[in-house]
């Protein structure tokens, strides 16, 4: 069904696409039809930072910013879902135009700047949610634009206190090139400054509502070896649950759809896959092995969620993907994943 949809979709502007799309989604989920847009892949279940997913496929943030439409996503079958990113406060984030399709490279280019609802109307939207059947729910959290960096913590913790009683997990999102001086926060003192912050509360947050939520931190991909060596460092000492490689680039390298391409902002889709997939391998090959990552970037077909999880992913989430494929990418990412558990354990011969 949904490639009969693309064609009208990708008519309109991305940004406009999107919402209808998402408006369109409630109103066959309200009608019983989710069936009819993707049959659900039968479970995997995966363990990671101690919770149980029924598939390692989930969807990546962005998609579903304010927790509007979690039972409708949910009803695809994803193992689990991240919404946000979230700030404390309201904010429009970027002027429009902010999202841009290069249909020739299956990628999408968008500065959106964190536009949110504030985190109060997401907890509102999480707290009404249905979530029927075993998908986990991911909550990712940021500052606010006119938030400075050094006072960066008091917004993130903020938003922590607010969404860990209802948050399957936490992400902390310090890699988004769309909000001035962001990524300045994967620095060494600052990650190390920040993130420890957010161990000593969740810790707090434990004790208080007798239970644990894990806290991730979401990367860059444009990060050289030597920051990875220490984000890799501050990380493994701190003893965070988990990392997310990676976010969007702000490169440009081998496009081929030049149209937008000079436009600023994050570049997701088909052309993330190898250097996100790098920053994955080399990431993981420095930090202890206790810690699960989180494979996203570039996932635009199953054998792509297989190279993630070859190069160190537990997980994998997916986003620009479903753009171009639609929700059938779900269940063939989850056959993959499937298929590749049965060859290492001996079930099935290797290709």
């Amino acid at each position: 069904m949904y490639g009969l949809s693309r064609p009208f979709l990708f008519l309109l502007d991305a940004e406009n696409a999107h919402d209808l799309s998402l408006i369109a989604l409630r109103a066959a989920h309200g009608l019983h039809l989710s069936p009819l847009l993707a049959t659900p892949p039968k479970p995997l279940p995966t363990k990671a930072f101690g919770l149980t997913f029924p598939n390692p496929v989930g969807l990546a943030a962005g998609l579903d910013k304010s927790g509007a439409h979690i039972d409708e996503l949910l009803a695809f079958g994803f193992g689990f879902i991240e919404i946000g990113t979230v700030t404390p406060k309201p904010q429009s984030g970027n002027d429009r135009p902010r999202m841009f399709r290069l249909r020739r490279d299956q990628a999408i280019i968008n500065r959106m700047g964190f536009n949110s609802v504030g985190v109060d109307a997401l907890v509102h939207n999480v707290e009404r949610a249905k979530r029927r059947g075993d998908g986990l729910l991911g909550i990712n959290i940021g500052r606010n634009k006119g938030t400075p960096n050094k006072d960066a913590a008091k917004d993130y913790l903020h938003c922590l206190r607010k969404v860990y009683p209802l948050a399957d997990y936490v992400a902390v999102n310090i890699s988004s090139p769309n909000t001035s001086g962001l990524r300045e926060l994967q620095e060494e003192q600052a990650l190390r400054k920040l993130v420890g912050c957010l161990r000593d509360e969740q810790e707090a947050l434990a004790g208080i509502h007798g239970k644990r939520v894990p806290v991730l931190v979401k990367i860059a991909p444009d990060l050289d070896e030597g920051d990875i060596d220490a984000a890799a460092r501050v990380l493994g000492d701190l003893q965070v649950d988990g990392v997310i490689a990676t976010n969007t680039t702000v490169s440009r390298e081998g496009l081929v759809d030049t149209r937008h391409i000079d436009e600023a902002g994050g570049l997701s889709g088909a052309p993330l896959m190898a250097s996100a997939t790098a920053t994955l391998r080399m990431m993981r090959t420095r930090l202890p092995d206790h810690i699960p990552m989180i494979g996203v970037g570039g996932i635009m077909e199953g054998a792509d969620a297989a190279t993630k999880q070859a190069a160190g992913a537990v997980l994998v989430q997916t986003y620009t993907g479903l753009v171009y494929r639609g929700p059938a990418l779900i269940g063939e990412c989850v056959e993959a994943l499937r298929r590749r558990k049965e060859a290492r354990s001996g079930a099935l011969p290797l290709e």
